[in-house]
């Protein structure tokens, strides 16, 4: 059985451009990979603002929505994260999403995909600290993807996804070679 990477949909808000961005990488990776990429949307996950009682390295769940995070958490072998930058940080619902676990993420491989006007340094610089602080295995590869209003449209959709996003392929695919190798598979 191949190993499961979960790309994290790392973004709720209504009008986002980021199921687009994971989806079209997911298909890239896909393409020429032996690891199964899936979608992990936290739109549908859909967890309240963190409401456990205990902290998460101590694994005691009071809640159903908290035991079932942790089995999806835990079915994954390894994870690429995508989200835009707010305010020179990264969202509070990918955060939020984080915090209500700890052993979980432990020793995971892991690579982030930010995007903005500058293409997200400053969200990948907080998100590569977090990663560490959870003790995963951050990829040397990750990705700052630049997005500026001429790859929008007047609904703030990208205009045309694949010509904003094929300039990074080589990169997502360096990210596929160093993921498999994490995860001890041949690429």
């Amino acid at each position: 059985m191949n190993k499961r990477v979960a790309i994290v949909i790392g973004s709720t808000r209504p009008t986002r451009i980021t199921a687009g961005i994971a989806s079209w990488i997911r298909d890239e990776l896909s393409s020429a990979s032996e690891l199964d990429y899936e979608l992990l949307d936290l739109a549908e996950i859909n967890l309240p603002f963190l409401d456990e009682t205990f902290m998460a390295a101590l694994g005691k769940y009071e809640h159903e929505h908290t035991v079932r995070w942790s089995e999806i958490v835990q079915s994954f072998d390894g994870y690429i994260f995508v989200f835009p930058q707010y305010n020179w940080g990264y969202p509070a619902v990918l955060k939020n999403a984080l915090d209500f676990l700890y052993e979980e993420w432990s020793g995971k491989p892991a690579s982030f995909v930010t995007f903005g006007t500058r293409g997200g340094s400053r969200a990948a610089e907080q998100f590569a600290t977090i990663l560490m602080g959870l003790h995963m295995k951050a990829l040397d590869d990750h990705l700052e993807v630049v997005i500026t209003k001429d790859h929008l449209d007047d609904n703030w959709q990208l205009n045309d996804i694949d010509a904003t996003l094929r300039p990074y392929a080589a990169q997502i695919q360096s990210i596929n070679v160093e993921m498999s190798r994490a995860l001890g598979e041949d690429n």
